[in-house]
């Protein structure tokens, strides 16, 4: 009888002995014995299994995030301009869009009204959270991929909801662009995954290419940082393929892909030049100029490599600078000048005045990982187990890129290697990696954490249900045998997720049985006077997060709101803010009515700052960048000086003559004052 068999492919590579034979007992006409049968029906009832299993996870996670946002608010229950106003800061911006839309006259200037079947804003915020069942699915279906078991899948949903303060926001910010945009981003390294699996067949092989470029079109339109994440993203490809971890075809298609999604996205959004002079498309480029220059990178021994990796790599950091400096000279580009300010001046390059960068660099989102985020995860054992994956995978990986590099094929150091070899896949691989940049990246950015945690579930919770892993481990201590490596695998997570059940159960129940309400009476008192007493066509100035919220409620016009990515947009700002520097009167009148303001809304709680210390509330940020010595007790550099004025929003509440024939209040409450600028001839 013949029997056939799957070849050993690359350097190293031996059958698994925990995992099922690909032998198949074959007649002499090629037909496949029945004895196959009963493994294939096997693997259709897992699959089938842990379908239904993830589609459950995903739905229940969407109804959960949905029921903690009805149960913190009372959504169900409040006004409409109370549910406007809870969309706080730039989520009003976002939804006063939808808004716009959905009160358009016509479907050409809308869409299709939905009003006979659900409320616009249920439309609207079940959308979001139904793309949280999307999210959750993508996460448990990397894991599978990368384990082989749908149970990495479940212990990996399950991580994600118990570490919900840590793994998503979206129940209290319903509408920022990150929710749209990072499901569509798990679905991309899901497809990205399955493409890095080897024996793929061409049309597996086109239909994943599909996929991919879908998801990372779909996230490339949804977030103005999608440029940053792809490029960390196109980094791990680049870092992978140098050391020949993955096939080098696939990963100059996903570079194309990624640069044709961004174009595709630069045409659709009436040609956003901010994205034609963004750093991925200049990598991108250049790595695949580099690549056709140098022909035999991957060819010779240990330092013949090295030195045309060093060279490739100066040579593609050259080609990026390049490109990237000639499309903005051409372009005439300046609004991402903000971020390199920002990134210059928080990793220690020199200080800055700049006021933009300096907004950035006082928010706490924008600063480091707090501490005490480890230990909520350690609480879930995730970040225990994360550090076990990455620290075993990490070792396979140097050993493997070494391995590489050198070129060696003496039959000695093959058989040592071969256990790394097994332990580390092309697509376990490009998951490693993908966490070690995001992490890097979400320890120095805090609002960059929900990158990398949802993407630690899935990459511990494949390391725990991994044959490789725990192969390789017993194997370091002489423990292993092919019987007590199919019993930890399955064990070990099943202990994991009865400990999780048993810890965290009763917390969720009771969170889900706990009921707060909206309140906010003089933001609602402030809207409703806006829209009773002012025309339509007024202009308002002030914050950008109020005046998000002041274009969601009333449908005004604005002179400044949240989005930050244009810099003439930034310039207006900061002039707006002028209301809360040492200014005088005259000059902020003048600055006001420039934008044709009508009306100008101070707020005591921007005035009078104390949630930041010194230094960063937003009058030292005005103070610094007009050159005006600080407030309060403390240092100041030596070239400030004292404002020949005093602050304007606490000197216009006294009523003096020179601030009263510029400005009249026409509204108060404990919250807010309202001024109306005289229009002078």
């Amino acid at each position: 009888m013949t029997t056939i068999r799957q070849r050993r492919v690359g350097k190293g590579t031996e059958a698994d002995d925990d995992q099922p034979s690909e032998e198949k007992n074959l007649k002499p006409d090629g037909k496949i014995l029945s004895g196959d049968t009963g493994g294939k029906l096997w693997n259709i009832l897992s699959i089938t299994v842990g379908g239904i299993v993830a589609i459950s996870l995903g739905l229940l996670t969407s109804v959960y995030v949905a029921t903690l946002h009805e149960n913190d608010l009372w959504f169900s229950n409040i006004k409409e301009v109370e549910r406007e106003i809870s969309f706080r800061t730039e989520c009003g911006l976002y939804y006063s869009y939808y808004k716009q839309m959905i009160q358009a006259a016509s479907i050409q200037q809308g869409i299709v009204n939905c009003k006979q079947y659900l409320e616009p804003v249920y439309f609207y915020i079940y959308t979001l959270f139904g793309l949280q069942a999307v999210y959750v699915i993508a996460l448990y279906v990397t894991s599978w991929l990368l384990s082989g078991t749908w149970l990495s899948g479940l212990l990996a949903a399950c991580w994600y909801v118990t570490n919900r303060i840590d793994t998503t926001r979206v129940e209290f910010t319903i509408p920022l662009r990150e929710n749209w945009a990072l499901p569509f981003f798990a679905v991309q390294i899901a497809a990205i995954t399955y493409l890095l699996r080897t024996h793929l067949q061409p049309v597996q092989e086109r239909l994943t290419l599909m996929a991919v470029f879908i998801a990372t079109f779909l996230f490339s339109l949804t977030w103005q940082f999608n440029q940053f994440m792809m490029l960390i993203q196109a980094l791990a490809l680049f870092i992978l393929d140098c050391f020949d971890m993955l096939p080098t075809a696939k990963v100059m298609w996903l570079y194309i892909i990624q640069i044709s999604g961004l174009l595709l996205v630069c045409v659709l959004q009436f040609f956003n030049s901010m994205i034609l002079g963004s750093l991925l498309i200049s990598f991108n480029a250049s790595v695949l100029i580099a690549r056709t220059i140098q022909k035999n990178l991957k060819k010779g021994g240990l330092l013949n490599r090295l030195g045309k990796l060093i060279l490739h790599v100066l040579l593609v950091l050259c080609l990026t600078l390049l490109i990237n400096k000639f499309i903005k000279k051409i372009l005439n580009l300046e609004s991402d000048e903000h971020i390199f300010k920002f990134l210059k001046a928080k990793f220690g390059f020199g200080a800055t005045r700049d006021f933009d960068a300096n907004l950035y660099l006082c928010e706490e989102a924008f600063g480091l990982l707090p501490l005490n985020t480890f230990s909520r995860l350690s609480d879930t054992l995730l970040f225990y187990v994360y550090i076990f994956v990455l620290f075993f995978m990490t070792v396979a990986a140097v050993i493997i890129a070494f391995w590489n590099l050198s070129g060696s094929n003496q039959v000695q150091f093959m058989e040592k290697m071969e256990e790394c070899t097994v332990t580390l896949k092309p697509d376990a691989a490009y998951n490693l990696i993908h966490t070690i940049l995001f992490g890097c990246l979400a320890l120095s950015t805090m609002r960059m954490k929900y990158l990398w945690t949802s993407h630690m579930c899935v990459f511990a919770s494949f390391g725990l249900c991994s044959t490789e892993v725990w192969k390789l481990t017993l194997k370091c201590i002489h423990l292993y045998t092919s019987q007590r490596t199919r019993v930890i695998k399955y064990s070990v997570p099943i202990m994991t997720l009865l400990y999780i059940s048993y810890k965290f159960w009763p917390g969720i129940m009771d969170e889900l049985s706990e009921l707060r309400e909206f309140y906010d009476p003089d933001t609602v008192e402030l809207m409703n006077w806006i829209k009773s007493n002012t025309p339509n066509t007024a202009v308002f100035a002030g914050s950008m997060q109020l005046l998000a919220g002041v274009k969601l409620c009333t449908g005004r016009t604005l002179t400044n709101h949240p989005h930050y990515e244009d810099k003439n947009l930034r310039e207006r700002t900061k002039q707006i803010y002028q209301i809360y520097a040492k200014r005088s009167p005259e000059d902020v009148y003048r600055i006001l009515r420039s934008f044709g303001t009508d009306y100008v809304i101070l707020e005591d709680s921007i005035c009078y700052e104390r949630r930041h210390s010194r230094g960063c509330r937003l009058r030292d940020l005005l103070d610094i960048a007009n050159g005006h010595i600080m407030d309060g007790l403390g240092e100041n550099e030596p070239d400030l000086k004292p404002s020949l004025y005093p602050r304007f929003c606490e000197e216009i509440k006294k009523n003096l003559p020179p601030y009263a024939i510029h400005f009249t209040r026409v509204f108060q409450n404990k919250t807010f004052h309202v001024y109306k600028l005289a229009k002078h001839k």
